[in-house]
Formats: C-alpha cells, sequence, structure tokens
C-alpha cells in the first residue's frame, strides 16, 4: 500500500495510545529477534506466518504462463512479471485489508496450511509447512501439474531495530518449469516497516533482489520507497540480461508494486507487457472449512486464539495461547527423552542443493544453513504416499498424521 494509506490508517484507538508508546519505547531498547515480542492487542493479526507462502500465487494465470512461452529470453520475462505481481500480495495485501499491518502469529513446528486455486489456469495447489521452530522456518511447495510448473522454497524472518523496525529475510524460492527444464533461484528482498509513529505499520521494501535461470537470464530488482522530499512508495526498477552482459539489458521494468508497472524493450522502448492491480485481482485460494482440517492444519490450531483476538479478549488471547505452546513444549521433550526428531510430513532437511549453488553462485548469493536450521526440499515420495480419505484421486493427495497432539484424525487433511 502506499505510505500515505498507511499514515491515514491512524491505527491506534485512543485508549490504545498509552500502550503503543510503551511497545516502540520497548522495541528501541529490545535485543535480538523482534519477532519474540508480545504487541499490543490492536496491532495482533489472527493469521499465522505459514499462510504466508499462499502469497506467492495469488494469480495462477500469471504463475503458469512461462511455460508456454518458446522463447528463453521472453520466458524469464514472464517468471519475472509473475515474481513483482506477487509483491503486492506478499507485502501490503493484509495493511490494505486491515488498515494496517498486523504482528501474524508465529507458527508451530509441524502446522500446515493446505489449499488451491481453480481458475482458466487449471488447479493450482499448496503445502506449507513450518519445518523448524528454532529458528522459525517456513517451507512451501506450490505446483500446477497441467502446466507443468512448480514453485518451492523456504524462509526465515529475523527482525531488528535501528530507527525502524527492519526484517531481514533469510531462504530463498526456487521455480522450475519441467517443458523446459529450467529452474529460476528467487532471492527474497530485506523490509522495513513504516508508520510506526502514527500507529499505522505497513511495510517497504529495500535493497535488491535477483532472479537468476539456469537458461543463463538475470533479472536484478531494484527497490525505493517515498523519501522526505521526493519519490513515490514502493516503487521499483528492474532490468533482465545476459547473466555475463548486465551492461546490455534485454528488458526493463518499472513501477509501483502495488500499483501500475510496465516491461518495456531495453532497445526499443516499447512497452511489451504490463500489470495493473486495481484491474487484475487475486484468484481466492480454497480450503477446507475450519471444522474438517486436521489438528494441526493452522486455521484451526488457532481458531481459539483468532476468535479471541478479534473479541479483543485478550485474557483468552494469552490462554489459549499458552495451551498451544505448552502442548508443543510437552512434545518436544518427549522427543528429546524418546532421542527422536520430529518427522517433518512434507519436507526433508539435506545438507545441500546443488541446483541452489549453481545458480547463487552467479549472483553472489549464499546459502544460510544456520539461520533456516538447513536446506529443505520438498518430498514427493512423501506425497505421493500420502492418504487423502476426501481427495483420493488428488496428485499429490494430502493426509496428515496428527500423531497424539490432542487426537488422531484424519479429518480434512484431503481438503486442500
Amino acid at each position: 500500500m502506499s505510505s500515505s494509506k498507511g499514515q491515514e490508517g491512524a491505527a491506534v484507538p485512543q485508549k490504545q495510545k498509552g500502550s503503543w508508546s510503551s511497545f516502540l519505547k520497548s522495541i528501541a531498547s529490545f535485543n535480538g529477534d523482534l519477532s519474540s515480542m508480545t504487541a499490543p492487542a490492536f496491532i495482533l493479526s489472527t493469521t499465522s506466518l505459514v499462510e504466508f507462502s499462499s502469497y506467492w500465487t495469488e494469480h495462477p494465470s500469471v504463475f503458469v504462463a512461462p511455460a508456454a512461452e518458446k522463447d528463453p529470453a521472453k520466458r524469464c520475462m514472464l517468471v519475472l512479471k509473475w515474481f513483482l505481481s506477487t509483491l503486492k500480495q506478499q507485502y501490503a495485501s493484509r495493511s490494505e485489508k486491515l488498515g494496517s499491518e498486523k504482528k501474524p502469529l508465529n507458527p508451530f513446528l509441524g502446522e500446515l496450511f493446505l489449499g488451491k486455486w481453480e481458475d482458466e489456469a487449471g488447479e493450482t495447489r499448496l503445502v506449507s509447512e513450518q519445518v523448524s521452530h528454532h529458528p522459525p522456518v517456513t517451507a512451501y511447495s506450490i505446483w500446477n501439474s497441467k502446466h507443468g510448473v512448480r514453485l518451492q522454497g523456504y524462509n526465515a524472518q529475523k527482525a531488528s531495530f535501528k530507527t525502524t523496525i527492519n526484517v531481514k529475510q533469510v531462504g530463498h524460492a526456487m521455480y522450475y518449469i519441467d517443458e523446459f527444464d529450467e529452474s529460476y533461484l528467487i532471492t527474497l528482498p530485506p523490509l522495513h516497516i513504516e508508520g510506526l509513529v502514527v500507529g499505522s505499520p505497513y511495510v517497504e521494501l529495500n535493497s535488491a533482489t535477483y532472479i537468476q535461470s539456469s537458461s543463463g537470464y538475470t533479472c536484478k530488482i531494484e527497490y525505493s520507497g517515498r523519501g522526505w522530499v521526493s519519490g513515490k512508495s514502493n516503487s521499483f526498477t528492474a532490468t533482465l540480461y545476459p547473466e555475463d552482459k548486465k551492461k546490455e539489458p534485454i528488458y526493463t521494468a518499472e513501477g509501483q508494486w502495488t500499483g501500475k508497472w510496465s516491461i518495456k524493450d531495453a532497445k526499443t522502448k516499447q512497452v511489451v507487457d504490463s500489470f495493473d492491480h486495481s484491474v487484475i485481482k487475486p484468484t481466492p485460494l480454497q480450503i477446507a472449512p475450519v471444522e474438517e482440517q486436521d489438528d494441526f492444519e493452522s486455521r484451526r490450531a488457532w481458531k481459539k486464539v483468532a476468535d479471541a483476538i478479534n473479541k479483543g479478549d485478550m485474557d483468552t488471547t494469552s490462554t489459549e495461547k499458552s495451551i498451544i505452546e505448552n502442548r508443543q513444549r510437552a512434545m518436544r521433550k518427549t522427543e528429546k527423552e524418546q532421542g527422536k526428531e520430529w518427522e517433518r510430513k512434507f519436507f526433508n532437511r539435506v545438507e545441500a542443493d546443488p541446483t541452489f549453488e549453481k545458480l547463487a553462485a552467479k549472483i553472489g548469493e549464499a546459502p544460510s544453513k544456520e539461520a533456516t536450521n538447513g536446506v529443505w526440499v520438498f518430498d514427493q515420495k512423501k506425497a505421493d504416499a500420502a492418504k487423502s480419505p476426501f481427495h483420493p484421486d488428488v496428485n499429490p493427495p494430502i493426509y496428515v498424521d496428527t500423531g497424539d497432539l490432542s487426537r488422531t484424525s484424519t479429518k480434512g487433511a484431503g481438503a486442500a
């Protein structure tokens, strides 16, 4: 969202201004990861971070479009277009809906978010899983079998304070096109939070990110916001060039990632593609009704907490959060006593990812194993071996064996 919109939010209720001021002071003096801090009630979100993976693919037709393009440079341009189209959903959609950015719920180990999109692109499916709690890491796989397009990745966030809240995103995403046996490494932008003083936080992206293709093309996206004197919020410029010819761009792009932007032929300056968020609306994500979900599915697991937040009942919020947290502590204690580690449902930790390392070397990117508790990859065998009582024809089907969290259930697990 634009900075003006964020400032107009005036999200701090009159009776909460004291607690908000105290919160800002505590942030300024806090050492460590800010995500562990308790925020004032009115700034708490009812959504878990494990859901954020869905923001990659709320325009499924744009997501699959590169698979139909025969020219490798144009194909990379369409991957760039898709990536740029995701930025608003990932970093501004919540503040537009809620009036300001909210502090999301911290996922518990094993938490799942399962869903699908259906539109003219066919069916696009999502599996998002919290694969680590210390440090918190979310892994995801999104695929469209009809078009042979897949996105896999994982990320962690490190938040700190220096004049404002700064968030470093650790991890990466990898976009695959089966038809051309092509991989695209996508790095994640750092960000900071604006609008803190007026109590209406919103996200602004910093620095630059890259898309590196195995076909030999590189995209560099640079982000900027509105300064004290000039500039527009949520702005970017991008260039697409052969990986060894940075000064010979093929395409350029610019605009506001929350609004309109265009892609041009670098030589002729002619617009070859464009995107307008006011015209192209997101495709709704379909998930199972909460009452049909499994205990480890996010919205069922956090329902009592979310209901209490919506009611402004912080006592119940705290109580219900403690129930989940204490249950998790008990599970970790049991695992330690038995010499076991929590079994991830859809992902494996591996020593290395050769595809990532090859592409990352071209843009100076390095893996951050310690910050993400390892390198995480989607396990197709686990998915193929899963059971789905509701959708036995789904490939891959989804079933979640919840163990003894509170009950053993298959209910709703395949409804994603």
